[in-house]
């Protein structure tokens, strides 16, 4: 198999300032979501989860069905 590097500085310094930036949104966005009670929405393994406002983790939606 063959070993794939990133051979190009820039190009890896560039992909990591796009993945902090990346990061830092996503933190932002958990905590307004927290802040305006509103539960935020994830996935693992290809499975829904819901993080409630008071801390919960549940695969039950808490938003109403249509």
């Amino acid at each position: 198999m063959k070993d794939d590097k990133i051979d190009d500085i820039e190009l890896y310094q560039e992909a990591f300032s796009i993945q902090e930036i990346g990061n830092k949104a996503v933190k932002e966005a958990l905590k307004e979501n927290q802040e305006k009670n509103i539960p935020s929405v994830f996935s693992k393994d290809g499975k829904l989860f819901y993080k409630l406002p008071n801390g919960e983790i549940t695969q039950k939606s808490p938003f109403p069905s249509k």
